[in-house]
């Protein structure tokens, strides 16, 4: 018996186009691969719960879980990680040299719950003492007027939190130095002014530095089905755990193939190389014991920063059937 059209909404990438090529596929399941903007998905998914499954935040997630609302359950398979120490970018004009300087200053953020600033204020507080609470935040648009929380959020009184005009954006806004700095995903349009520039030029050496450290590889996303397709298929669970994770070696392996470049990356050979050196082969983890250090972090600055009203529990984030796996 297979399930039919199953809808699953998806970034492609690297990791996740096997998937949408056919190439690997789930037992028992039609899937209906729809590769939109991740913005797109999380918004449509988050308020409307419009897909049976859907690549999802791993931020807002937990969120939901705190709160039981909307009715979704994660699988741990993680398609976007990233370092984002790249992503603080600063008004020159600010006096911004090093994180301590960030204290007391205006910065942007298109949404404060989103997992790249949940990240990047769990870095600058517990690596540099660095506090949400000192600093002045503003949320709205980067690139286009009016966007809201997809989650409302509800923070702690000592954080300050205020909402851009709606004919603003924070790309805009910094670039002219009414935002000292903005924290954000996606590079600012403004960038390729004279007036802004990241806080870390050598950004790749402190990422480096801070994985030696730390072992995060910052996880970004995750992968979500809406509650009443997992209660009608609890195997669902399992086995899109499993095409996702052999989507993702496909990926990986086209990364190995030197007969070609599989980028349009010169070096790719030699940044993969350097990968391995530092993170050994197995650097993109799926699964929970793989992750459970970068889990609990996560968990953890999502309460001190009053996105959760709790610490979550690792476990209690992923379909039960997903937490362990079988062995031969």
């Amino acid at each position: 018996m297979t399930v039919g059209n199953i809808s699953l909404a998806c970034n492609l990438t690297d990791r996740t186009r096997a998937i949408y090529e056919g190439q690997v596929r789930p037992t028992g399941v039609d899937l209906n691969f729809l590769p939109y903007s991740v913005e797109e998905v999380f918004f449509r998914m988050l308020r409307y719960e419009e897909f049976d499954a859907a690549e999802m935040s791993m931020s807002s997630y937990m969120m939901t879980v705190d709160r039981e609302n909307p009715d979704l359950i994660a699988i741990p398979v993680f398609p976007s990680r990233f370092f984002r120490h790249s992503c603080i970018f600063v008004n020159t004009n600010a006096g911004i040299e090093g994180p301590a300087d960030l204290r007391g200053k205006k910065v942007g953020v298109p949404e404060y719950q989103m997992t790249s600033p949940l990240w990047i204020r769990g870095m600058l507080q517990h690596e540099y003492g660095v506090s949400p609470e000192e600093m002045h935040w503003y949320h709205g648009g980067e690139e286009e007027g009016g966007r809201e929380e997809k989650l409302s959020v509800d923070l702690p009184t000592d954080v300050d939190l205020s909402s851009i005009e709606p004919d603003e954006t924070l790309s805009a806004m910094l670039g002219r130095g009414d935002l000292d700095a903005l924290l954000t995903a996606r590079t600012p349009s403004s960038y390729s002014t004279s007036s802004v520039e990241r806080l870390w030029q050598d950004y790749r050496s402190v990422e480096r530095d801070y994985y030696k450290r730390t072992g995060f590889f910052p996880i970004m996303h995750t992968i979500v089905l809406r509650g009443d397709v997992y209660r009608d298929n609890p195997w669902l669970a399992q086995e899109l755990t499993k095409v996702f994770t052999e989507a993702k070696e496909v990926g990986l392996d086209r990364l190995r193939d030197t007969s070609a470049l599989q980028t349009s990356l010169p070096w790719q050979t030699y940044e993969l190389e350097s990968t391995v050196d530092l993170m050994g082969d197995n650097y993109w983890p799926y699964g929970v014991d793989a992750n459970r250090s970068t889990l609990e972090a996560m968990t953890q600055y999502s309460y001190e920063q009053g996105l959760t009203n709790r610490k979550l529990s690792v476990e209690e984030l992923f379909a039960p059937e997903t937490v362990s796996e079988f062995k031969v």
